[in-house]
């Protein structure tokens, strides 16, 4: 019979494959649930949408890992996973994040109507704030990563709820709002070019 042990091993085990088996620089996804073609960068739209996926996903494992630290401690299922988290949000996020600087953003605030010019301002001041509030939860993560240690602090749980908090309403606001109004402004040759830059900063 399995063990509560065993079965929260393969648990954190399952969702940490699921997140590393996507690349950081992928050009498709292929998502349980999807049944679309795969993705690439001449649907950048779309892009961007697969990386909020990926985003929630590693969020999601984030979330199964702290449960795992206080009910199992730091065994090396957990710092697996905390290195995936590490490596999602130190390499993969912040490509999002310039693609949204770069090709989004901007023409926006150029020519969207006040509201979504205010709502960009919001989200520009957003990767601000994700910056500095990854540089703390981060912190935890790296100490867990490498070696064997305590369960979480209070502090670090906070520095940790704050990150994921910001991060899920900051893409309910991308997907609802921002990201509509951006592909009614672009025009197609917009689009193909704004796909390749995208492609070209991931070496694709």
């Amino acid at each position: 019979m399995a063990t509560s042990r065993s079965i929260a091993r393969a648990s954190l085990c399952g969702w940490a494959e699921t997140v590393s088996a996507i690349p950081s620089g992928t050009t498709a996804r292929h998502l349980p649930g999807f049944s679309a073609p795969a993705v690439g960068f001449e649907q950048p739209f779309a892009m961007l949408e697969a990386c909020h996926e990926r985003v929630l996903r590693t969020l999601a494992l984030l979330a199964r890992l702290r449960t795992h630290v206080q009910q199992h401690g730091a065994d090396a299922d957990a710092r697996q996973a905390a290195r995936d988290v590490l490596r999602y949000f130190d390499i993969a996020a912040p490509l999002h994040h310039q693609d949204e600087e770069l090709h989004v953003f901007p023409l926006l605030l150029t020519h969207a109507d006040p509201e979504v010019r205010a709502l960009v301002q919001r989200l520009q001041e957003d990767h601000v704030a994700m910056a500095a509030e990854w540089a703390a939860a981060r912190v935890p993560l790296q100490a867990l990563a490498e070696a064997a240690v305590a369960p979480f602090t209070p502090g670090d749980e906070a520095a940790l709820d704050r990150f994921a908090r910001r991060y899920a309403g900051h893409i309910v606001a991308e997907e609802g709002t921002a990201y509509p109004a951006m592909q009614a402004l672009l025009a197609p040759v917009a689009l193909i070019a704004m796909g390749q830059e995208m492609a070209a900063r991931r070496g694709a």
